[in-house]
């Protein structure tokens, strides 16, 4: 999709991978500071490890505790977050008094820290996060006491799910359940997802399937559905911009994500 979008724009650039071992990381910034790279992505496992080896970081982005988006400031690397901007894109639209909005997050990880800070910023008036392992989420809420901003959160054990499902506003899935290749699969119980309000949105951060089963469930209750594929584009549309210093087309991007998902999809005999 990056590379649609440069070639729409007519630039001289271009988007490919470097597979890079996790021992490597120091000196592949160096050699991509030497050949003239703009930016670049930061997939896992370094998302993590590459913070402590850029020159700037942004607010956001050490609050959340990973970079993903990486660019060259004339005299070293900086690096900032988009997950955050693109979990958010598709939200904005919707008409919404945030302030008053419940919402309940499925999973800790990494994925989650993102969805945490876009809900600070849109002012929620509580953010629940739900895992399974008790030590994993007690580190979870403890990393972020030194956020600079208001933070409602409160961590709770799956068990207590049914719950907060029922008093969600916004329910975001932040776990693999019901990716590819199993999308049969999802987070909640049919019991459970009975419970969801018709009121509510349910945020899958999966894109393929792009309509996976614990959508389906909310759709069934009446609930407004959200798939993981447009915070994909427009994460990746703010790092084109970040790099390029201009806007992109997104609904270029866009395009060229669904063609390559498409592809990708098995063909029935």
């Amino acid at each position: 999709m990056h590379n649609q979008a440069i070639a729409a724009l007519g630039v001289d650039y271009v988007y490919v991978p470097f597979p890079i071992q996790a021992a490597d990381l120091a000196i592949a910034l160096q050699g991509l500071a030497a050949i003239g790279v703009q930016g670049f992505s930061v997939t896992i496992p370094h998302k993590q490890a590459i913070v402590p080896l850029l020159s700037t970081v942004t607010e956001l982005a050490q609050a959340v505790g990973a970079v993903n988006t990486v660019w060259w400031n004339g005299s070293g690397w900086s690096g900032t977050n988009t997950d955050v901007a693109g979990f958010l894109a598709p939200l904005h639209p919707l008409a919404r008094d945030w302030r008053t909005t419940k919402v309940v997050i499925l999973g800790n990880g990494g994925a989650a820290r993102a969805v945490v800070a876009g809900c600070c910023q849109l002012g929620v008036a509580a953010i629940q996060v739900v895992g399974r392992q008790p030590d994993k989420l007690a580190q979870f809420q403890h990393s972020w006491q030194a956020v600079p901003w208001s933070l409602p959160l409160t961590v709770h054990p799956w068990e207590t799910l049914p719950d907060l499902v029922a008093q969600a506003d916004l329910l975001v899935n932040t776990t693999p359940i019901g990716m590819t290749p199993h999308p049969g699969q999802s987070p909640l119980t049919e019991a459970i997802a009975a419970r969801i309000p018709p009121t509510a949105i349910a945020y899958d951060l999966i894109y393929t399937p792009q309509q996976t089963r614990f959508l389906q469930q909310a759709q069934t209750q009446g609930a407004t559905a959200i798939g993981g594929l447009e915070m994909l584009v427009q994460q990746g549309a703010v790092a084109l911009e970040q790099w390029l210093n201009q806007p992109v087309p997104i609904a270029t991007m866009r395009q060229a994500l669904l063609e390559a998902l498409s592809a990708r999809i098995p063909k029935k005999a």
